[in-house]
């Protein structure tokens, strides 16, 4: 009995702790601009109080505006296949915070999670951190306490202004630029890539996975001014591997991996078995989500992360591919969202459940419906995603195709 209360005590704790983050702190993915800061200030201050914890592991640094989860869980799967103690920093996350930290896919302890905001509080109180600097301090300092031989460091936003941005890596990986987050990152491609080039380092190699004319430039002439070998991924001609991320974005993603691996073998031991191995078995290898996720089929429900305009246009393409009688499609947005880059791909014969994350930046979805209805794009509105997931499962007949996305945080409530 008394291992079952301290268990329930404990869970209560966690619980109150992640509470405490999330309403006490500003947190770009609920309040939008107010969590966006405007240099590193506090990160700095921060990791001087922590002691420096990002001096104490080696790291890989991705950027990107579409792919850099698939590509930092691609990396950390192909290094633990190798047999390294790999330490993966990623968000937002899908169901648990935990998530965003792990190693060897294991999600950092709620004990770790608990002792090092208790500990720190009244520091993070007096300094007013973001949610993303307490939980960028939360993750080095659990790497370099846990000693990863390396840990994959995903940025939250643009780079140069990011809380992470304070590593210096053994390479640095931008997937690609596409318009999103513009009211921070800027409102053309050069201004985005100049934002995401800050993580480009003195003398630490940079991959880049897609370039367009806008922002090769760009990346070149920062890559110049660091002295940093740069490699253009997608210029590239590398072997063809099968992975178990089978989204077709994802092709463009393993270029990119490959070409980081060309410089990580020059620091570890990497087999092309352990590379096989790795893009076979990311999810089992990392617990990644929701992309191109299967959840069932007869009918077939698939979820994908996908929210921008690009990284939609080729979920969209994958998804008319597909053989389905009726296709449904479960879709949410947030109310930052350029819906005009967004609803000229959306298909046209597909029945539409239109619902609202269950955030505070979650797009009403009345809204969504009568922008859709401008495009001749028809459905009815839920009163939230699980009920707009639960009509579009009932209605479907074996072999209708259900795609649920716009949102990360759909995906989260669905899964």
């Amino acid at each position: 009995m008394t291992d079952i209360f301290i268990c329930h005590f404990f869970i209560m704790t966690y619980q109150q702790t992640i509470e405490w983050m999330f309403k006490q702190l500003p947190m770009y993915q609920t309040q939008g601009a107010s969590a966006f800061k405007k240099d590193l200030t506090n990160t700095v201050l921060l990791a001087k109080h922590l002691k420096n914890p990002e001096n104490g592991f080696k790291s890989i640094h991705v950027a990107g505006t579409n792919g850099k989860g698939s590509v930092s869980n691609m990396l950390a799967s192909i290094l633990q296949e190798a047999g390294y103690k790999v330490g993966l920093y990623t968000s937002p996350h899908l169901k648990d915070f935990r998530e965003r930290i792990k190693i060897n896919g294991e999600d950092i302890s709620e004990e770790f999670v608990c002792s090092f905001m208790e500990k720190n509080k009244v520091f993070f109180e007096e300094n007013h951190l973001s949610f993303f600097e307490m939980t960028v301090g939360l993750a080095f300092d659990y790497f370099t306490k846990e000693k990863v031989d390396v840990a994959v460091i995903e940025t939250g936003m643009g780079g140069r202004l990011d809380s992470t941005n304070i590593i210096k890596p053994l390479v640095s990986v931008i997937t690609n630029i596409g318009f999103d987050h513009m009211q921070f990152l800027g409102d053309t491609l050069e201004k985005i890539a100049y934002e995401k080039a800050g993580i480009i380092k003195n003398n630490v190699p940079v991959i880049v996975g897609e370039y367009k004319s806008e922002t090769k430039v760009v990346f070149e002439t920062k890559a110049k001014e660091m002295n940093a070998d740069i490699t253009f991924a997608s210029d590239k001609d590398f072997p063809e591997y099968e992975s178990d991320l089978t989204g077709d974005y994802q092709q463009k993603n393993k270029k990119t991996v490959l070409a980081a691996l060309n410089v990580l073998n020059n620091h570890f031991s990497i087999s092309d078995a352990n590379i096989k191995d790795g893009f076979l078995n990311v999810v089992k290898n990392t617990g990644f989500m929701g992309r191109w996720q299967i959840l069932q089929h007869d009918p077939m429900v698939v979820c994908d992360t996908a929210h921008n305009a690009d990284g939609l246009k080729i979920v969209i393409n994958q998804i008319a591919k597909q053989k389905f009688d009726v296709l449904r499609i479960v879709f949410g947005v947030l109310n930052d969202k350029d819906l005009t880059e967004i609803l000229p791909l959306m298909p046209k014969n597909a029945i539409y459940y239109f619902c609202k994350p269950n955030l505070m930046r979650g797009l009403d979805a009345n809204i969504l419906q009568q922008e859709f209805a401008k495009f001749d794009l028809k459905g009815k509105v839920y009163a939230s995603v699980a009920d707009a997931y639960k009509s579009a499962l009932n209605d479907a007949g074996k072999n209708d195709f259900i795609y649920a996305g716009g949102s990360t945080f759909v995906v989260a409530e669905i899964l």
